[in-house]
């Protein structure tokens, strides 16, 4: 709690934002702040890339605005430095000891920040290319985050056509790309037609026949409701979370 405490007046600007992010984008920034300074501290650095990574992403999806990201990490730094210097006077470590902690924990924070912006980026301007090559001629985009793990953000309108192209699309690209994971985002589709649903269905067992595991993000209720009225249902082996936030935290860090 005094941990929380310190770090709510560090970051001025943020506190009054933690509500709206945790709402907007399903992003608890207290219990990052836990989690990113339990990975500086234990020296995680694999799982503190993947959660740079995650965080980028999850920041992206949502247009969430970067000032904040940044003011509210400084803010982490400031107050993990206030409460090692206040450890250090109960326990004192020699000059050589202190500023190789210093140049450890600043180093991996560094490090987090630098990865956060480098997938922000990355993932920003591939959703950016996605809605205008969604506009120009209905491409399905399939953006890769590591080696075997890619994700589908679907955006606007469905049809039986861009059905049809999905379906070529994603079985494609599970074989070119060897995709173990991938993630189907529907959050930006309000609406399913009933032919659609069931095309996606079929193309989800596709993909499952290759060898390739389906996660979906984002169902919307009317789309839920459409699905339970008809009686139909994802496969046992398809993993449904509510926001891609929650799919990525899965299959990034564990």
């Amino acid at each position: 709690m005094d941990f929380e405490n310190k770090l709510l007046n560090q970051a001025v600007n943020v506190k009054d934002k933690i509500n709206d992010i945790l709402r907007v984008g399903d992003i608890d920034l207290i219990n990052n702040a836990h989690q990113l300074v339990s990975y500086v501290m234990n020296n995680k650095q694999e799982e503190l890339k993947a959660f740079a990574k995650q965080e980028g992403i999850a920041w992206a999806t949502h247009s969430l605005t970067l000032s904040f990201k940044l003011e509210w990490i400084q803010a982490i730094r400031r107050t993990l430095w206030y409460f090692i210097e206040q450890y250090d006077e109960l326990n004192p470590k020699s000059s050589s000891e202190f500023f190789q902690m210093e140049k450890k924990v600043n180093n991996q924070i560094d490090q987090f920040l630098n990865t956060f912006f480098i997938d922000y980026s990355t993932y920003k301007d591939s959703l950016l290319t996605a809605q205008r090559d969604l506009v120009e001629n209905l491409s399905v985009p399939i953006i890769p985050i590591t080696s075997n793990i890619c994700i589908l953000p679907l955006i606007g309108s469905v049809d039986s056509f861009r059905t049809s192209i999905l379906e070529e699309k994603v079985l494609t690209e599970v074989g070119r790309l060897h995709i173990q994971t991938l993630i189907i985002d529907l959050s930006g589709i309000a609406d399913m037609e009933t032919e659609v649903i069931d095309h996606l269905l079929k193309t989800i067992n596709g993909t499952s026949m290759m060898g390739c595991r389906t996660v979906i993000t984002g169902l919307r209720k009317d789309v839920v409701r459409k699905m339970i009225h008809l009686g139909l249902s994802f496969d046992k082996d398809t993993k449904t979370f509510g926001t891609l936030q929650h799919a990525l935290n899965t299959y990034l860090i564990s």
